[in-house]
């Protein structure tokens, strides 16, 4: 229980009468003061039921409708207040009175405790006030930016997700598995043909091959020390998981399995190809925060293992050339094996560096450090392709659109 600020300007115009009125007058109107604040605090003294209308779950960066009302209306006013944890916001404000409208954002994915509500009850005479914390505290789940990777998967089925570059040389989803031999036709490819099998019958034959319409496709994850730079609104391994997602999201339109690996001095999470994998993926994944340990790509890469034949997804960051020699050393197992694909999120601070025509002698220092970098950078993608793999550079924003199209591109030309 508390005094309201008007209780405290009628003690004080009391205190200032004091000087003109009789002392009997005087304590009267103090003693009357003092009941009046004690009724109205008593008043306001009963819990104010409240109804929270919070999302469970979020997409991080995407607001969601928010709001607190009150049960039953009463006398005096009531104020809502909303406490918040760090990563959690609420738009425009997160206190109202009598009732509680706003956006609810997030800006990190995880788990996150939303506490109770708080409540300032004040009596009708506005003299008096009792705080309560109705309700309880709830949790909410922030995932990856999942509207984005809808629109992605909704273009792609919609036939409006266009690549120029995109060639078809085969037909999509041609399978690699035998299936039996038979004679040679004309319309057979070259590769085909079983020499064997010609060379001991005196007459061209082929092998027949299953036809499978669906591929897998695997999304490892560095969750490793680089992956923890920060960006103006995420880290790269918000960027990363955002992709990620899109991409499984797009695998479910066009009927590939998808999976993935997380990863750091260890393996943290590891999810099997499967059909419908983007809701596993995401909730598999959402929670993974980056550790400050160096990446193991070889125990990544051999967790992969021997799978029949993917399209791997690298999600890291291609710093320079030191630290991303154990990603070059690891990567020409892997691409043996499998189409691969390293994807990172480019910083657009370090172009806009170069760009910028420098108005100081500091902006001539930091343009050169921005060359220096992105110079490492291109060098350690050139190691990449000539290792076998392909490689995706783009802003935050762009890097799942980026990895949408090496993806459909790779589909196309039958990579894997």
């Amino acid at each position: 229980m508390s005094p309201t600020p008007r209780a405290a300007l009628l003690v004080a115009a009391l205190a200032v009468a004091a000087l003109a009125l009789p002392v009997v007058v005087t304590a009267g109107a103090g003693l009357t003061l003092v009941v009046a604040v004690a009724v109205d605090a008593l008043y306001a003294r009963k819990v104010p039921q409240v109804i929270r209308e919070a999302p469970e779950v979020l997409a991080r960066g995407v607001p969601a409708p928010f709001r607190i009302s009150l049960a039953e209306s009463r006398a005096g006013s009531i104020r809502i207040r909303q406490p918040l944890p760090p990563d959690l916001a609420l738009e425009p404000s997160a206190e109202a009175v009598g009732e509680l409208r706003a956006r609810l954002v997030a800006r990190r994915r995880g788990r996150h405790e939303l506490p109770a509500p708080a409540t300032r009850s004040t009596g009708p005479l506005g003299l008096g006030a009792w705080r309560h914390r109705p309700g309880d505290g709830a949790e909410v789940l922030v995932y990856p930016d999942l509207p984005a990777a809808r629109r992605l998967a909704a273009e792609v089925r919609r036939g409006r997700f266009r690549d120029d570059g995109l060639r078809r040389l085969g037909p999509l989803g041609l399978g690699t598995e035998f299936e039996s031999v038979r004679d040679y036709s004309p319309d057979d490819d070259v590769r085909q043909v079983n020499w064997r099998a010609t060379a001991r019958l005196g007459r061209p034959m082929s092998n027949q091959y299953r036809i499978e319409r669906d591929r897998d496709v695997i999304c490892v994850v560095d969750c490793g020390r680089l992956m923890a730079a920060p960006f103006a609104d995420r880290t790269r391994l918000d960027a990363a998981l955002d992709a990620a997602v899109a991409v499984a999201a797009v695998a479910d339109v066009v009927g590939d399995r998808c999976g993935g690996i997380a990863f750091d001095a260890e393996v943290r999470r590891s999810l099997p190809p499967r059909r419908a994998g983007a809701i596993d993926l995401v909730h598999a994944f959402y929670d993974l925060e980056p550790r400050p340990l160096e990446s193991d790509y070889e125990l990544a890469f051999q967790d992969v293992g021997g799978a029949k034949r993917a399209l791997v997804l690298v999600f890291t960051d291609l710093l320079e050339e030191s630290a991303a020699r154990p990603l070059v050393d690891a990567l020409p197992v892997l691409a043996r094996r499998h189409a691969v694909a390293v994807a990172s999120s480019a910083d657009s601070d370090l172009e806009a560096m170069i760009r910028t025509e420098p108005s100081s002698a500091g902006d001539v220092y930091r343009a050169a450090i921005a060359l220096d970098v992105l110079e490492a950078r291109e060098s350690v993608a050139a190691e990449l392709r000539r290792a076998g793999a392909i490689v995706i550079e783009a802003g935050p924003r762009q890097l799942g659109a980026a990895c949408v199209r090496a993806y459909l591109r790779a589909k196309s030309v039958a990579r894997f």
